[in-house]
């Protein structure tokens, strides 16, 4: 059996900034992207989406959707 990448997160920039809700090929599979999905990158674009797995056949590429997303923490503004 051959090693597999395991890949839990997917930002926009590494989905590579879609612009449109559909179905896209990536290395690591199938992702569908729907219009929520991409309107919560475009108010925040450093988001990461958890990458769900969807049932497929065994011989077919893997099929993902997103799931829940975190934003990144930034540094809390130090006060004076």
């Amino acid at each position: 059996m051959g090693e597999r990448t395991v890949v839990n997160k997917v930002t926009w920039q590494r989905a590579g900034r879609v612009t449109e809700p559909g179905r896209y090929m990536f290395r690591f599979g199938w992702l569908t992207v729907s219009a929520d999905d991409l309107a919560i990158w475009r108010q925040y674009p450093e988001a990461a989406f958890t990458l769900v797995n969807l049932p497929s056949e065994p011989e077919a590429p893997e099929e993902f959707h997103l799931g829940a997303f975190e934003l990144p923490t930034s540094p809390a503004p130090s006060e004076h």
